[in-house]
């Protein structure tokens, strides 16, 4: 069954536009150090599966675009590379900690939907990326909060 998930990004650090002119409108999705949502990309997250691509800590975050998992979870190489600011000294090949997924873009959406937008709406304003204290980048949509947030946009599944 395929599942949704909302990923987050500074766009200082990667936006949609950056995806939308990376090779093929695909890029791993690399660099996060939270064990849950480590846990998520490398046990639950599939290919097929849905992304709202959220960009974060800037004054508007919103749901910018959507993406499409292209594979599963696998050993963020990052934190191998000391020259890397994602690196973790404790990781190693035969001791990977660290995983990504790799996405592609589906489409960006014509008008964000903004933080205060999801509030403010009934179907939406239970989203997790809302809960007070939930600052994971990686978490899981519900499918009629997917759903919504299409129809939305104006998009089709």
């Amino acid at each position: 069954m395929r599942r949704y998930w909302l990923m987050k990004s500074e766009p200082g650090c990667f936006s949609y536009q950056d995806l939308l002119d990376s090779p093929d409108q695909t890029t791993c999705w690399d660099g996060v150090r939270n064990y849950q949502a480590r846990n998520l990309m490398r046990d639950q997250i599939k290919i097929g599966d849905g992304v709202l691509f959220y960009h974060s800590n800037i004054k508007e975050p919103a749901i910018v675009g959507t993406a499409v998992v292209v594979k599963e979870g696998y050993p963020d190489h990052t934190a191998l590379d000391p020259r890397n600011d994602h690196f973790d000294p404790k990781a190693s090949e035969a001791n990977p900690i660290w995983f990504m997924v790799d996405v592609k873009a589906v489409s960006p959406l014509e008008h964000e939907i903004t933080r205060g937008f999801l509030k403010e709406h009934p179907r939406l304003c239970s989203m997790d990326v809302l809960k007070k204290g939930n600052r994971l980048s990686v978490q899981e949509v519900s499918p009629g909060h997917w759903q919504e947030i299409l129809t939305l946009a104006g998009l089709k599944e």
